[in-house]
């Protein structure tokens, strides 16, 4: 039996997050039945419980803020070695997510190597680079990426465009690296057209379905939201931009009002967040077409998400995006009147072009981004 421990999600069941979607899918579909997950949960207890058959532990760390998350890794870890010594369990691998405990690790590296066990990571994308961070911040980030991945037996990068990074970055540690990207599926959302809970949200944010440009994403400089709320405005299009996105009212929200002055276009949504599953998979599905302006990080979960729903999907021109995107989208640069002018035309497309776009997507999603296909990439990998 392979025991698989993965720490540095929230944990599972899934509410929210890439992370947490992806180690759900993961247990939920697993077909190996010599392969155990064991995995971290954060929480204010700490209490065992079994979810999708996988073994779920919950870790309890007190909230001080960012540091919390690096906290709740340390102690993630040293649960589950002490796990695995106490059950004499072989050939295990604990499965970190994200590049948090970089200055921790080779401290535990010692300890794991003794018992057998393998530390596989998953370096994320380029989490040193966003805007959120004071340079101090940034600095740790990127100090610990180095060491996570010096320290790591493996590497396993959601995106070509971060594997070429790492592999680059530090050649001079000669890492393992293998690339499995992040899922998606093709199913249409349960809800029908008529269902009063899309009805409802619709009436509420004043939208109709076909009408609107849709954004999904944190709220965060580098998604680029003033250059995708200024082109919209600059644009004729009669076509809202619905954002669904945690909208607070910050310095950001203060500085992109100020330059946008985006509270006296009508047309401008922000609409909050939908947790709903379903719901959003539907409002997707309902889209004119959805506008991608992430630039920092490897796969994005909501551009999959986008092509495998939405029939038109417009990208910042980054190679993360024309990785994932292919033919299966339209690209467009962050230079100014570039956005609006493609909007023009994008209002005009004829309905072939668009069902064309919209299976292009679809495909690529099912070739490479299939929950199926990622499960057995994975499947393999840990049965190596």
């Amino acid at each position: 039996m392979k025991n698989i421990f993965i720490i540095g999600s929230k944990g599972i069941p899934a509410r929210y997050g890439g992370f947490e979607t992806f180690v759900d899918k993961l247990t939920f579909h697993k077909k190996n039945i010599d392969i155990k997950y064991h995995v971290a949960c954060l929480a204010e207890d700490e209490k065992e419980f079994e979810y999708n058959n996988a073994r779920c532990f919950n870790v309890k760390v007190k909230n001080i803020g960012s540091a919390r998350a690096v906290l709740y890794d340390i102690k993630a870890l040293k649960m589950a070695e002490k796990y695995i010594k106490k059950n004499n369990l072989k050939d295990s691998i604990i499965y970190i997510l994200a590049c948090r405990i970089g200055p921790f690790l080779a401290f535990y590296k010692k300890k794991l190597e003794k018992q057998g066990i393998k530390v596989y990571v998953n370096p994320d994308g380029h989490e040193w680079k966003r805007s959120k961070w004071n340079k101090a911040v940034k600095a740790y980030w990127k100090y610990s990426e180095r060491l996570m991945v010096r320290h790591a037996d493996f590497l396993v990068c959601d995106s070509l465009g971060i594997e070429e990074y790492v592999k680059e970055e530090y050649k001079e540690y000669n890492p393992n690296t293998t690339f499995i990207a992040y899922g998606a599926d093709i199913k249409k959302s349960t809800l029908p057209d008529g269902d009063p809970k899309l009805l409802n949200w619709f009436y509420k944010n004043g939208i109709k379905s076909k009408q609107y440009y849709l954004i999904v994403g944190r709220f965060v400089p580098e998604n680029n939201y003033e250059v995708m709320i200024r082109e919209i405005m600059a644009s004729k299009t009669d076509k809202d931009l619905v954002i669904i996105t945690n909208v607070e009212k910050n310095k950001f929200y203060d500085e992109l009002l100020l330059k946008t002055h985006f509270d006296k276009d009508k047309r401008i949504k922000f609409v909050g967040t939908v947790y709903d599953q379903e719901l959003i998979k539907k409002i997707r599905e309902n889209a004119y077409a959805y506008i991608h302006g992430h630039e920092v990080g490897g796969t994005n979960p909501s551009l999959l998400e986008a092509l495998a729903s939405t029939q038109l999907n417009l990208l910042v021109d980054v190679n993360f995006n024309r990785e994932v995107g292919r033919d299966g989208a339209i690209y467009f640069k962050k230079s100014r009147g570039d956005l609006s002018t493609l909007i023009k035309e994008i209002d005009k497309l004829d309905i072939s072009n668009i069902n064309k776009l919209s299976e292009n997507a679809k495909n690529r999603i099912i070739s490479s981004y299939s929950w199926n296909k990622i499960v057995n990439d994975y499947e393999e990998l840990f049965g190596i």
